[in-house]
């Protein structure tokens, strides 16, 4: 996969699909910045999700 690619290719924070092209949201991490990733079906269910950097939890 060409680095581009790799830019463009996300998972899920809460269920680790590839959302890819998906209807997902894309937010900063509220204590650190780090980029989240969610589909639509995690944040529809209000499955919880944590930072992969530091470890921040939310709904």
């Amino acid at each position: 996969m060409s680095q581009s690619d790799q830019r463009h290719a996300r998972q899920c924070v809460s269920c680790g699909i590839n959302i890819s092209g998906m209807s997902a949201a894309t937010f900063d991490c509220p204590e650190c910045g780090c980029d989240i990733s969610r589909c639509s079906k995690c944040r529809k269910q209000s499955n919880l999700y944590e930072c992969p950097d530091c470890g921040f939890r939310g709904p």
